[in-house]
């Protein structure tokens, strides 16, 4: 009976800008590229990409709308 090892495997993704195969251990992961990296950051600021869930925590939906209502009161003056 053989005591070797079997060899590790390394995790391999997909660059999410130019779908090429990436390795977990790459410096720019989980992008292959600097480049790739920055097409997707300007993608995020440009407002290509969203995060549509809406907001569940109970805390800060009620800090929102108190906000709102300061703002609201603040318009108001205003005119």
């Amino acid at each position: 009976m053989s005591n070797k090892s079997a060899p590790a495997k390394i995790k391999t993704l997909r660059c999410p800008t130019c779908r090429n195969i990436v390795l977990a251990t790459g410096e720019d992961f989980p992008f292959c590229s600097d480049r790739c990296r920055r097409i997707d950051l300007g993608k995020w600021a440009s407002g290509d990409y969203k995060i549509s869930t809406p907001i569940q925590d109970p805390d800060l939906l009620e800090e929102l709308a108190r906000s709102n209502k300061h703002n609201r009161q603040n318009d108001d003056d205003v005119n």
